[in-house]
Formats: C-alpha cells, structure tokens, sequence
C-alpha cells in the first residue's frame, strides 16, 4: 500500500528558496501601565493603546550556530481590524542545499513606536529540521516570548516549542497526533477526523486564551508530486564521502606496481566472449523483449555518446540480430578491438553482410576515432552513392577528414618524378599554387584513366582517392576542392605545428594537378580555368594591399580602388578572359566594374565589387583583405544544409544562406544580399513595420503590409531563431541583423559560435523586442504562428541531430578560432544545444 510507503527528497536535490508562511498570532497582549505611561509619553502613539488591532509586522531570519544565514524578510503592511492575520508566504533568501542541519529561523513580531522606531512584542524561534532530520511541515504553534526579539543563538532564549506547562503539553499531544495522522499512521475515517480536528482545533483556542502567552502560527510548505506527500531530508551532497584522518602529518607513497595494468580476468573474459569459436553460436541469438529495449537505446545513442563495457559486450553478444539495421553498424565498430587480430577480423567479415548505412552517417566512419583502413573505404563506399549536389553539402568537413587518413597512402599516389615538377617546385619550397597547376608533371597529358580516374565504384578507393576522382567529373566539386585545400595549404598555423599534415595536404593537391592533366580536354580546361582563378584572386589581392597602403580617408581609398580597377594596363581586372568566380563557379565572369567599387565603413574596409557575368548580368560580392573567413564559411555552410533539410520536410523558412569562400586564412569572397541593417531600418522608419509598410503595402494585408512579406519576414525569424540557437551564435545586436524589402530578416558576421559571447548572460534565443514588435507584438496572431514554425523546425533538425554532430566532429581540429578553444568540447557544446527541448520564448 501508498501508505506503508515513505516518500522522501534530498534536502541537497531541492534547489530552490526555502519558504515560510505566517499565519495569525493569537493570545492576550500585556497592557502597560500608566505610570509606564507618564514616564514615556511616546507610548501613546504605540499599538499597545488603539482601540482596533495594531498594525504589527513580522520578521524572519535563518540562523546557524548562532550565526545568520542570511538577511531578514518581513511581511508586507496589512490594517487588521478584530485579529491579526497575516496568511502571507515568506521567502527566504536562502536555498535547501544551504542549510545545515541546525539551521533555525528566528521571528520576531514588531510595533510601531512612534515616527520611525519598532519595539519587538515578542519573539520565538523554531528548528527547520527535527531531531530526525526531516524538515518541518504543515502548521505550528510557537509560542512567542514578550519583549525580545527572536533569538537565533544556540541555545536559544526563545525557543517556540516548550513543554514548562501542563496546556503546552495538551497542545504538544495533539499537534504529534495530527502529525501521525497526517503520515499514514492512523486509520482516516472522513466523517470522524472532520469532528476530532474541528474539536482539536476548539482546545487549541480554548488554550491559548487561558494562557498568558502569545502564540504565533506558522506553516511550512508540503512538497506533493503526482498526487503524493513527500518529506525533506536532510542530505549533504556528497555527505557520503570518507574523509580521511592522517594520524601523521608526511604523507607516505606506495607505489603499486599493478596500478593501470591490464586486468587479467577482464582480458580472458573478453577474449573468450568474443573467439571465433562463439561466432557460431552466436549467429543464432535473439535477444528478449527486455535486451531488445535495451539495445535499441544503445543504437539511438548519439554519436559522441560512450558505449560502456556492459553496453559493447552486448552488442558484440547479438551482432548477428544487428546486421538488418544499418544505424546499429557505428556502435558496433565502436565495440571493436581492433588491436585483436581474430576480433577485427571477425568485425570485416561481418562489415560486408551488414545492410548498408546511409551515406549520412558514414561520415561517422571517417573522424579521428577510426583508423582502421577497410572501415574508412567503407565509409568512402557509401560515399560514393551520394548525388554531386549532396557531396558538395560535405566537401569541407571531407577535406577535414583527411587529417585522418593514412599519410604514406596518399603521398603514395603520387607519380614517379612528382616531387619536382616542371616549375621547379619541392617539397621544401613554400606553395605557389599557381605553379602547381600550370606546371607540367613529367608525364604524358594525354587523355587516360589514372588512379583518380578509377571508377567511383571501385570499393578500394580511400578517401583522397575518392575525391580527387569526383572533382574531376564535376567542376563545381573541382572548384571547392581547390579553394579548400589551399587555404590549409597555406596555413601558416599547421606548418608550423603540424609540418606532416602541412605535406599531406600539399600532396593532395599534386596529385590533383596530376588528376586533371590526365583527364581529357574537358578536365584539362578545368586545370588552367582553376591557374586562372588563383592569378585572379592574387592580381585582387595585390591591389587590395595597394589601397590599404593609401593615405587618406575612405573616399580617398575609394577613389583609388576605381583608378586601380580602370587601369587594364597594370592590374587587368576589368577586362579580362570568361572564368568561373571562386565564389559561385556556375557563373562565368569577364571582369569588375570600376566606378561601382566601394569600400565599407569598416577597420578593415572591405570592398564591394559588381563583376560582369559572360551572360551579360552582373554580380555583386564583397572581398575581405585580413580577415580569416572560415568561421563565416563553416556556419553558412551549415546554415545551407539545414534550409536544405527543412525544405526536405516541405517547410521553406525563407532563409538567405547567402555564400561564403575563404580563398586563404587572411582572405576571401561573401555575396552581398541588397539588405538594409535593422538598427538603420529603425533610424530611419521608426519601426520594421513602417518599412514593410513603404516597400511592399497591401490595404488587405496585416497592418497594411503585404501578406506575402509579412509571411516570409515571420519564417525567416523563426528559422533564424532555431538555428543560431542550435549553433551558439553569439554577439547578436542590430547592426548585423539584416532586412530585405521583400521581408526576408537574416543574420550576419558569426564572430561567436558554439555559445561564446562577448556580452554576460546573453539569452539562449536571439529574439529582440523589436523583431516581435515587427510581427505586431506577443498577442498578434503573426507571433503565435512564428512560435509554431520555431518548433516545427526545432523537431525537423533535431531528426537530423547525428548529422550535425557527425560534420561538428570532422572540424575538431580545422583551426577556426571558436573551435580551436576547446576543440574537445566542440561537439558536446552542439549535442547540449541540439538535445534540449525549445526554450520557452523569451524577448531580449
């Protein structure tokens, strides 16, 4: 039965304010006498001489040892009239996990005495938690002692609860049968306890009148959960801990010669769980109903969850059962012992007749944590299923993945002859991508089939191999690929600290240069447009050091960018031949216009430059000099990916994932969104309602805005919302929020990530007050609807949790800078934010 049970809770586990409520004081007040009166006449003006009830109050404070926990709290003002009754909850400022087993609280009950002064009526003092460490609960008694305040010393001169008199012992007998009652130990007949407690209740008045003291009642909160009682106990945290006792004061080590060795028994017992001779018997185990529960709990597990020993002996146990789901292949290579030949062994045997993984979560396959080589081609195997469109999505964080692979493989792809080519270029020289692809490697340029040639079936391809062979079937692949490896290329960070992945990557890019001069006249051309590109992108870079060498202000600076962009003679970017832009290598371009460059209000001054499009359009982009754009890169590639899976699940939320290339760690290309900044919108117009309203009215519309724009501008919030959330992107203020005068609100400059912010305490949504007010206010029907599309997208992108931690995990070690911090706690900081239900929607 319930009532045979003793539901209890930790005083350490409850964290929060202690409370206190202060019921109504009973009993006769001693009336001074007059000659107390002729000798102080201020007494007139004191409660003691009203006609009514006087307007007292009552303060509390905790006490410990004689000491104060904290600062007093004292009811608010209330006028009585035939009684005092205050009915007030008091909270204390200070926790349960605080208090300690003598805490007691101290009140005292006070009078007005004349203009700014308080006499105590009386005072008493009560324990919070009894001589068996339960705190109180329910309704007290205290007994108030006249004329002093309420002592919190140990022991105290004020104790509320006495046994000095015969009536104290009839109250005391009946508040410990109602107590007992209360828990369960007495049998409760409705009608009958209904009468004893009206009756207890009458004694208890009757009792108070004929004494010749105040009492004060009290009540202590009950804690209830699903309709049951349950008791505080009080429980240090980790009170459980010895405390050792030195009897000396050196301390003496041992040295335990077995400390960290492996485990004998543990050993043979793995080892004979998992022999060949168990495969038999195994091939044939099902697992119970219970052990099916528990091993589809292992197989949900995210991605940087730890299987413990328990956990991956039982999965190696029912391995055969786990081959028919294709998510369950990750945690069993996790299971694996891969310096055990017979046990790895076993594990590739079972790895071809396992069901084939999606190609999302073979980018698991492909981190740091696994190394053996068959395991890594399998992962490039299913690779090899995605679409180019999917694989671009990945490109990055692959490149990323090649820090993983094994090094000799790649550099032993290389052709004889190629560690100089035709430019001059070694091993020892700085990189001159430029040389690199237009030199010649030594071999014939004939058309043929190389290594990177193979076919993108071949199930024997690493990694390297695998997208160097893409690359050269697809130009848009081809183009990212180029720009990705040279920029770790020329890291100057990784050559100094890591030289060997320095060479590994200068490798790649030989052996992609050797790629392409074997591919027909199509790859070929693929080649020299690539060499074009990055004399492009250096002839940029040259004169943006010219302008930033320019004396003078902005306009100045401007002036000189269009002079340098106009003279063909000696920059030649204004006209120059038809190449793919770096940054959107679908659109062909022909040169920039001079007289449109600009440079923005910036340290940096980045400049805006309008390129002219081979079909005749043109196409405008902003070109950073000094900055490190990888960061901006990394979240507009995941921002791309998720409007890519939201828009999978038919929810469009209008995002604007708009480019981003870093071309080196100190430069790079951003497509610039016509956009005006918030705080201008607000400048300018007052309200971001009165923007809409000038750009895009609608008499039917809400607020006399178009329906079409209020809409987008209403999904692109909640898209937003969800994913800076997810992502931890920090330093969020009006200046690097954008608008577009189609409604479309999209976010800027990711500087933080991964929950840094230079501001203290910044809220975990990034809503303002003025993007709700945009919406019409909390009330509006628009904001009900933004909250709905918040946690719609929330439930969609969490589906997708495993492929965001899988592509997080792969940039461990790229040297972005908020992910260089702590690149160990990377992942857990995007599982923490990806894991938690949607915060209730707070405006910032």
């Amino acid at each position: 039965m319930d009532t045979d049970k003793f539901n209890y809770v930790y005083s350490c586990d409850m964290d929060i304010n202690v409370q206190l409520k202060i019921g109504s004081l009973e009993g006769k007040r001693e009336q001074k006498s007059y000659k107390a009166l002729l000798e102080d006449p201020m007494l007139r003006f004191s409660g003691l001489y009203q006609e009514n009830c006087s307007d007292l109050y009552v303060t509390c404070q905790v006490f410990a040892e004689g000491k104060p926990l904290a600062l007093p709290v004292r009811t608010s003002y209330k006028a009585f009239s035939t009684r005092w009754n205050w009915n007030e909850w008091l909270r204390l400022p200070v926790k349960y996990p605080d208090l300690p087993q003598s805490a007691q609280v101290a009140l005292t009950v006070w009078d007005i005495y004349g203009p700014g002064r308080a006499v105590p009526v009386g005072g008493t003092t009560v324990t919070l938690f009894g001589k068996y460490g339960m705190f109180r609960q329910g309704m007290h008694d205290l007994k108030v002692w006249p004329g002093v305040e309420g002592d919190g010393g140990e022991p105290t001169t004020t104790p509320g609860r006495t046994s000095s008199s015969l009536a104290e012992d009839q109250m005391g007998r009946l508040a410990k049968l109602t107590k007992a009652h209360r828990q369960g130990h007495m049998v409760k007949v409705d009608w009958l306890d209904r009468l004893t407690f009206r009756e207890i209740e009458m004694i208890n008045e009757s009792e108070k009148r004929s004494s010749n003291f105040m009492y004060l009642m009290v009540e202590f909160p009950r804690v209830k959960s699903n309709d049951k009682e349950y008791s505080i106990v009080y429980y240090e945290k980790d009170g459980d801990d010895a405390s050792p006792v030195l009897t000396s004061c050196d301390i003496v080590k041992v040295p335990d010669p077995q400390m960290g060795m492996e485990n004998l028994v543990e050993s043979k017992h793995h080892k004979l769980a998992r022999s060949l001779r168990s495969g038999p018997s195994d091939h044939d185990l099902k697992p119970n109903a219970a052990t099916r529960d528990q091993l589809n709990i292992i197989v949900s597990y995210p991605p940087t969850k730890q299987l413990s020993s328990e956990e991956q002996d039982l999965v190696w146990k029912f391995r055969y059962y786990l081959t028919t789901q294709e998510k369950a292949l990750t945690k069993f290579l996790k299971c694996v012992n891969w310096d055990l030949p017979q046990e790895a062994k076993q594990a590739l045997e079972l790895l071809g007749k396992w069901k084939p993984m999606d190609v999302e979560d073979s980018l698991e396959l492909l981190s740091s944590h696994f190394t053996n080589p068959t395991v890594r081609r399998y992962a490039v195997a299913r690779l090899q299923q995605a679409d180019d469109e999917d694989l671009l999505m990945y490109l990055l964080q692959l490149v990323q993945a090649l820090k993983y692979e094994n090094f000799s493989d790649i550099q032993g792809g290389l052709d004889p002859g190629s560690k100089r080519d035709g430019q001059g270029l070694s091993d020892d020289a700085a990189l001159d991508s430029s040389q690199i692809l237009s030199g010649s490697s030594g071999s014939s340029t004939t058309p043929q089939k190389g290594k990177e040639g193979a076919d993108s079936e071949n199930l024997e391809q690493d990694l390297c191999t695998f997208l160097i062979s893409r690359a050269c079937k697809n130009s848009t692949l081809a183009n990212y690929l180029y720009w990705y490896v040279i920029v770790e290329c020329e890291d100057q960070d990784t050559q100094q600290r890591d030289p060997k992945t320095h060479e590994m990557y200068l490798n790649v890019m030989r052996r992609f240069s050797q790629a392409l001069l074997k591919g027909d006249k199509t790859v070929r051309v693929m080649r020299s447009l690539l060499a074009a590109q990055q004399t492009f992108v250096d002839r940029l870079v040259q004169l943006m050091k010219a302008v930033q060498r320019e004396s003078g202000n902005r306009k100045k600076k401007t002036e000189r960018l269009q002079a340098l962009l106009a003279d063909n003679e000696k920059v030649n970017l204004s006209e120059i031949e038809a190449i793919p832009l770096p940054l959107e290598p679908q659109i062909r371009i022909k040169g920039i216009i001079p007289e449109t460059a600009t440079l923005f209000k910036s340290a940096l001054m980045p400049a805006k430059l309008i390129f002219k499009a081979e079909d005749g359009a043109t196409y405008p982009v902003i070109f950073k000099h000094g900055d490190d754009l990888r960061q901006d890169q990394l979240i507009l590639q995941i921002i791309s990916l998720m409007d890519k899976l939201l828009r999978k699940e038919n929810l469009d939320l209008k995002l604007t994932p708009y480019k981003v290339l870093a071309t080196s760690t100190k430069h790079g290309f951003m497509q610039f969104v016509q956009s005006v900044p918030v705080a201008e919108v607000l400048a300018t117009e007052g309200n971001i309602q009165s923007f809409f309203r000038k750009h895009a009215p609608s008499e039917k519309g809400p607020y006399g805005i178009s329906s079409e724009v209020m809409d987008t501008y209403v999904k692109s919030c909640a898209g937003y919302c969800v994913i800076t959330y997810i992502l931890g992107v920090g330093d969020r203020h009006l200046d690097n929020l954008l608008l577009t005068k189609t409604g479309k609100l999209f976010h800027i400059d990711f500087g933080y990530i991964l929950g840094r912010d230079p501001k203290p305490l910044p809220p975990p949504m990034k809503l303002s007050k003025e993007m709700v007010e945009g919406m019409g206010g909390m009330q509006s029907e628009q904001y009900q609807e933004f909250r709905k599309q918040c946690y719609t997208a929330f439930l969609h992108l969490r589906r997708y949790s495993n492929l965001i931690l899988n592509l997080f995990s792969l940039m461990v070690d790229a040297n972005i800078p908020d992910i260089a911090l702590e690149p160990d706690k990377t992942v857990k900081k995007v599982r923490w934010l990806v894991a938690l239900a949607l915060y209730p929607l707070k405006v910032c």
